[in-house]
């Protein structure tokens, strides 16, 4: 590990392992949490088999006529990391290989500022505290890491992700699956792409409802599933305080996680309470939303509350087809969330 590229001040203490997903916060890094304590909630994340059980597609009367603010965050605002392969027990990158989309072991897209990427500016969108775009090639990953104190949910877009911790869990993930893990009071895991061909995922990190919880891992097989992401809103993600709501993953926070995959000319809608804001990456192809075009690798925040639509602008080949494919995070407002580095808000 090279101390001038992860310096531990990135963080303002906190302490950052890797470029993909190694992050150790504490309270004072995340000041805007006001409710976090050092004691174990009385129920941990978990997954299960279910799916969705509700329909965001249906406006509610109150927001049907009032229409979100949407801050289009293109490809171009966001960092690109490229990390020396040896940093990570990588041998050297290929030079040869025909089944290589890129010319380094990894690339990273992120989100918000993360190991070399300092901005405070942008550091944070209300929880939701670390997104991280990551391309891997074959026969490529990451070495065993410590997290804590994290919600972490990774969505596999293309390949095929394998995951290894201390806790006893090996298993292979593919196209739309899910994975979880309470971090608390601290676990070890690896991950790595054992196949022949690009792995590509998006890494998620929630700030949770409470510090120092139990250690947790699941998943959501979503090559099984398919047929409940297209051209609708699959709910894959819920707090574990909402109980009338069942979905394959549950973490410690109020934040929901969506997914679609659209074919030409589909659309779906959702309506956003006044009180929540939402994170919308548009993962493959294109869409307009609300009536903004965002590209593949572009992102959306959305506040204000009111009856989303997004339709398929373009759509390119994957694994299941011509689709526009989207990841939409739903949380609790704050007020003055989102990036200041960027001088223009599209309303």
């Amino acid at each position: 590990m090279t101390p001038s590229i992860f310096p531990n001040s990135v963080f303002n203490g906190s302490t950052a392992l890797t470029a993909a997903c190694v992050l150790l916060l504490t309270a004072a890094s995340v000041p805007f949490v006001t409710s976090l304590t050092a004691s174990p909630s009385p129920s941990s994340a978990s997954s299960s088999s279910a799916g969705s059980c509700n329909n965001p597609s249906v406006p509610s009367p109150s927001s049907a006529m009032t229409s979100p603010k949407i801050n289009v965050i293109p490809q171009s605002r966001l960092f690109v990391s490229e990390p020396n392969p040896a940093w990570f027990g990588n041998g050297d990158n290929e030079k040869n290989d025909p089944a290589w989309t890129n010319g380094n072991w990894l690339k990273s897209r992120f989100h918000f500022s993360f190991a070399e990427y300092r901005n405070p500016g942008n550091s944070d969108f209300g929880v939701l505290r670390v997104m991280n775009d990551d391309l891997v090639q074959p026969h490529r990953g990451f070495g065993t890491h410590p997290h804590r104190n994290m919600e972490i949910i990774t969505y596999i877009v293309e390949g095929e992700l394998t995951h290894q911790d201390n806790m006893g869990t090996k298993e292979s993930l593919g196209r739309g699956s899910i994975q979880f893990m309470t971090a608390g009071r601290g676990l070890r895991h690896s991950e790595f792409n054992h196949g022949d061909k690009p792995l590509r995922f998006i890494q998620t990190w929630i700030v949770p409802s409470r510090y120092g919880l139990e250690p947790n891992y699941g998943s959501s097989d979503g090559t099984k599933s398919a047929a409940d992401r297209t051209n609708k809103w699959q709910h894959l993600v819920s707090g574990v305080m909402d109980a009338g709501v069942e979905t394959p993953v549950k973490i410690n926070q109020d934040t929901d996680m969506y997914a679609t995959e659209l074919e030409t000319g589909k659309s779906v809608s959702f309506d956003l309470g006044d009180d929540r804001q939402a994170y919308l990456l548009c993962m493959e192809g294109s869409v307009k939303v609300n009536g903004k075009l965002l590209k593949r690798h572009d992102a959306s925040e959305i506040t204000g509350g009111g009856n989303l639509v997004v339709e398929a602008a373009e759509v390119e080949e994957t694994e299941n087809g011509p689709r526009a494919h989207v990841l939409m995070y739903v949380m609790a407002k704050v007020d003055g969330a989102g990036r200041t580095d960027m001088l223009e808000v599209q309303q």
